[in-house]
């Protein structure tokens, strides 16, 4: 019983080193790219400010993109509100209250610090757009499918429709918080941003749906 707890306990320490070595590598990864342009960094790069070794890099990130685009919210999030989504609510509803949600954790949480130097790396890197285009699309095909399983009586160009307009909603509230945010995002006015946002979004939304009933 004893060497089995133990067992267990350097397992776990083992697969939270691994996690952390994950996140450093993200970390230096995104800081370099914003610095220097997605297409002037190496993976050797990464490597050496990381002080790990190459291989470790991939073995976390099978490609350089990955180091990027290394959490999957933004594209399988929607796609994962719409299969969790209690009984009755809309599919546009239950998007909405997702990206808010969202946008309010990231907000708060100060994850969107650097969101208009990473906005800005992705539009630099013909590399960076194609994979955006990719998860999008990648996205759309996965709504498609948790939209026709959660209401089977939803047609396949209607649930398309949806991913469709629910990408293109996306897209807008992107630009707008670009806009919204300055350059250097300031603590004390945090509120004044996600009030923004929740601005925004209840337009955007709010002409997606008008749009679906006509």
């Amino acid at each position: 019983m004893i060497a089995k707890l133990l067992s267990m306990e350097t397992q776990g320490r083992r697969e939270r080193k691994k996690l952390q070595t994950r996140q450093l590598i993200s970390d230096v990864a995104t800081e370099l790219f914003m610095a220097r342009g997605f297409d002037h960094v190496t993976v050797a790069d990464v490597a050496k400010a990381a002080d790990v070794a190459v291989q470790t890099v991939f073995n976390h990130f099978p490609t350089k993109e990955d180091l990027l685009f290394d959490e999957d919210a933004w594209w399988l999030g929607p796609v994962r509100a719409i299969r969790e989504a209690g009984p009755g609510a809309g599919a546009v509803e239950v998007l909405e209250q997702y990206y808010l949600d969202e946008i309010r954790m990231r907000l708060r949480s100060e994850h969107l610090v650097t969101w208009k130097a990473f906005a800005r790396t992705i539009e630099e890197s013909p590399a960076l757009l194609a994979r955006r285009r990719k998860n999008a699309d990648e996205m759309e095909i996965l709504m498609v499918q948790a939209l026709q399983e959660r209401d089977p009586e939803l047609g396949p160009l209607q649930a398309r429709v949806i991913a469709a307009q629910y990408q293109a909603a996306q897209k807008v509230l992107e630009a707008e918080l670009a806009r919204v945010l300055p350059e250097q995002p300031e603590a004390g006015r945090i509120a004044q941003y996600e009030e923004a946002m929740e601005q925004a979004a209840a337009v955007v939304f709010g002409a997606l749906k008008h749009g679906l009933r006509g």
